[in-house]
């Protein structure tokens, strides 16, 4: 979490303008980054004028500002629970003068037997000052103080069961069962004021913290950013200042440590057991007193959700929104507002052409009919999305045992029966194939989660200089670079916060911000089909090909295909966005990226050999088959080994991109149904008749053609579900068997689709990026005009140096 939303969930309401303005601190350092700039591109004239302003100067003065708010705050607030410690602890010093703690027992069992010393003047001023405290209450906190006074009560019951009983020769006479009631009452309610004092102390001490470490963010954001050096003097200073110094924090150690042994001797607990008890009493506190902040919590969520571009709509109208009133002549109707949802009618339209195939004879095995069904109900839900894309994955199967479109592998090819079925398709879903895609899964965890790939980027990123076009070749080339590693997902997101110290100082619709946000994003598709595990249409084209390539042989592929790619890309935005000259308006300064400082420790170097062991034994798993048995098995290391050693828990597992995973699983079982019906082999001869005579390129650039098309207007694991399957059945077909070849190229082209925005998540991300005042920095229109031609001359690099290394690769 930010440590600014930190800060605000966890501040006390009441004192909330009493803290450290954090936001407005990181406003004012980018401000005075920008100045800074400015200063430093200035000429010797203005240079003289902004120097009067030094941006130290001005920081160190907000950073005053605060440190004296908050120390004024402070002393008030200290003095006033040091007022309430002290009061305390001379009642609790006479309570225990006069009985010890824990010795009051059930008022109405034992007020016959108890003396009247309890009439003493400790009691009668008791009597007042509980009736007062009664009246103070109010409403505020009233179930609050309920629930706890219900639970000291069982606690005090409890130790009267195991009290020593009193002396039966005491004088009856002299006994007052009215101050029985009144001593145990007395008990529960000062042991709700040494609760409360916990909770006050319990405040300000996270008031203090909250604080100092808001300063300590703050400098070093400044410094980092700005490039000064004002956070070791300004740390002293704040250190040496009320409340931070180590007088007080110590004080208000020991005097938290005093109201626990307070509370452990009237519950006749250890320490331990009453700083448990009080500490659950702090939690109830914050729930029930801080209700307005979770709320908020929640409210802030809820909007982040709706503000959110949602990708899937709800295909149920909202419940409070009114029906629809419609005239017609013959009166006035209500029509539901779920009969107006065009999501709906699209999933009735899908439904409708899947009874259709259903019942209308289409082929002449059933099997291969159900199965063409199942295949053009999926593919229409995958290309509209009226349902999510994992659960159209997850009704794959459900399909396919149903309508029993599976058939035995023998030579009978008998259709199998449901049970058979399930057995047959689940068996199907779970590969190799899966576990690679898992075991790429676990290494961009750790490389990401203990930022080695931030670290590798920025210091790539540092050497650059200042020069816009070398800084948007190099930030493509770390998209590209990190995509294969980390997955075309992860990696814009990554660059892009990366690039905000560039970003942020250019100005207000700068060409060459459109330009860097547009460039990351088509390199980060370009790397998607850099290796393996970079995007999951190589996960499905590595399932379509039989045997699948090595590692060294899809590098040898895709290494020369991405450099070419990127240079041309990186020449075609140069001429789009006019950024060849280095003084057009908005380049003429541009912010640097600094290099990380840290150093690697023993768990990045850990980590390091791992991820660099694995490529390797990928890489040569063909020459250790006979150990290795497949790929998936190798990647079985990284996830044993991060997650048992701890470098990843179970939530960095339950981050992984399931869906993703599920998807796959979808395709693989789909894959599965269309080649055991028969289908596959049915829709490969139609296909091959209609290619025969034609030579293998021309076949290469129809399929590289085809997917281009159909992943540009769906994501690119749809078309690769959807098309990959038949490119291999066509390829296996031909007189010239070439497979491999065409599935491969294909793949490539899969990531080479970005004409559009919603063509692939790295364009969703570049279209969804704000600059500090929520201002997008691209438009559709953007994306069209560099998109488009950045895919065709991807398709053009492709069909000749991308075939030409299919064929020298053996493929």
């Amino acid at each position: 979490m930010k440590f600014s939303h930190s800060l605000q969930f966890n501040s006390v309401p009441e004192w909330q303008d009493n803290y450290i303005a954090y936001s407005n601190l990181k406003k004012l350092i980018y401000i005075l980054e920008k100045a800074h700039l400015a200063s430093t591109g200035a000429d010797d004239e203005e240079s003289g004028l902004l120097a009067e302003a030094d941006p130290d100067t001005r920081f160190i003065q907000a950073l005053d500002k605060e440190l004296f708010k908050i120390e004024a705050f402070a002393r008030i607030k200290e003095a006033a629970i040091q007022t309430k410690y002290d009061d305390l602890a001379k009642q609790v010093g006479e309570f225990q003068r006069e009985d010890d703690f824990g010795e009051v027992r059930d008022p109405v069992a034992t007020a016959p037997r108890v003396r009247a010393r309890r009439s003493s003047s400790f009691a009668v001023r008791r009597k007042s000052s509980y009736a007062g405290q009664q009246m103070n209450a109010g409403s505020s906190g009233r179930r609050r103080e309920s629930d706890e006074e219900n639970r000291l009560t069982q606690t005090s019951s409890n130790q009267s069961r195991e009290a020593p009983a009193v002396d039966d020769n005491s004088d009856d006479d002299n006994d007052d069962p009215y101050d029985t009631f009144l001593y145990y009452e007395s008990q529960i309610a000062l042991k709700k004021r040494v609760a409360a004092l916990y909770v006050e102390f319990s405040e300000f001490r996270s008031y203090v913290n909250l604080n100092s470490t808001g300063f300590t963010k703050a400098t070093k954001k400044y410094d980092k950013t700005v490039g000064r050096s004002v956070r070791s003097a300004y740390m002293r200073k704040v250190d040496e200042t009320f409340p931070f110094t180590r007088d007080v924090r110590d004080r208000l150690d020991s005097n938290i440590d005093s109201v626990v042994a307070w509370y452990a001797g009237m519950t006749r607990d250890t320490l331990e057991q009453a700083r448990k008890e009080l500490k659950a009493h702090l939690r109830e506190h914050v729930v029930w007193e801080r209700n307005t902040v979770w709320r908020e919590m929640i409210n802030i969520e809820r909007r982040t959700e709706a503000a959110s571009v949602n990708q899937f709509r709800s295909l149920l109208a909202a419940k409070d929104e009114a029906p629809k009133i419609v005239r017609t002549p013959l009166g006035r109707y209500q029509i539901p507002p779920v009969f107006l949802n065009s999501t709906l009618w699209t999933l009735f339209g899908c439904l409708a052409v899947f009874f259709g195939l259903i019942y209308l004879p289409t082929l002449q095995s059933i099997e291969q009919s159900n199965c063409l069904a199942i295949l053009v109900f999926a593919s229409l839900l995958w290309a509209t999305e009226v349902i999510p894309l994992f659960t159209t994955a997850l009704l794959i199967p459900l399909l396919v045992v149903c309508l029993r479109v599976v058939r035995s592998d023998d030579k009978q090819h008998t259709r199998l029966s449901a049970p058979a079925a399930t057995k047959y398709i689940f068996a199907a879903m779970w590969t190799p194939t899966i576990m690679l895609l898992l075991g790429g899964f676990s290494l961009a965890a750790a490389l990401s989660k203990h930022h080695i790939a931030k670290m590798l980027a920025t210091s790539i990123l540092s050497k650059v200089g200042q020069k816009p076009r070398n800084v948007l070749l190099a930030s493509m080339c770390v998209a590209t670079f990190l995509s294969m590693w980390i997955s075309n997902v992860a990696a814009p997101v990554l660059v892009y916060s990366i690039l905000q110290p560039i970003l942020r100082t250019l100005p207000d619709g700068s060409s060459f911000a459109k330009c860097l946000i547009i460039g990351v994003a088509l390199a980060s598709n370009i790397g998607g089909m850099a290796s393996p595990i970079a995007s999951p249409q190589n996960i499905v084209a590595l399932q379509n090909m039989s045997p699948p390539p090595s590692w060294g042989q899809w590098f040898f592929v895709s290494v020369p295909v991405c450099m070419v790619s990127i240079i041309a890309i990186w020449l075609l935005l140069l001429f789009i966005f006019r950024n060849g000259d280095d003084n057009s308006k908005g380049q003429s300064n541009l912010q640097p990226i600094r290099a990380s400082k840290d150093k690697f420790d023993r768990i990045q170097y850990f980590i390091a050999f791992v991820t660099l062991a694995t490529i390797v034994l990928w890489c040569v798993e063909r020459q250790f088959e006979t150990v290795l048995g497949d790929m998936g098995v190798v990647a079985l290391i990284p996830l044993v080994v991060f997650f048992g050693t701890g470098v990843l828990t179970k939530e960095d597992f339950n981050n992984f991109l399931w869906t993703v995973v599920i998807l796959a699983m979808g395709g693989i079982s789909l894959g599965k149904a269309v080649s055991s019906s028969g289908l596959l082999a049915t829709i490969a001869s139609e296909i091959s008749s209609a290619v025969q005579g034609l030579p293998l390129y021309a076949v290469f650039c129809v399929f590289a053609a085809l997917v281009l098309v159909v992943a540009t207007f769906i994501s690119h694991t749809v078309a690769a579900l959807i098309v990959l399957p038949v490119v291999a059945q066509v390829g296996a077909a031909m007189e010239d068997p070439h497979p491999r070849l065409l599935v491969m190229g294909a793949a490539l082209m899969c990531s080479a689709a970005m004409g559009l925005p919603t063509s692939g998540f790295p364009n969703m991300v570049a279209l969804a990026s704000e600059n500090e005042v929520g201002t997008r920095y691209l438009t559709v229109f953007d994306f069209l005009r560099s998109g488009v031609p950045a895919s065709v001359v991807t398709f053009g690099v492709v069909v000749s140096l991308g075939f030409l290394v299919i064929r020298v690769a053996g493929l």
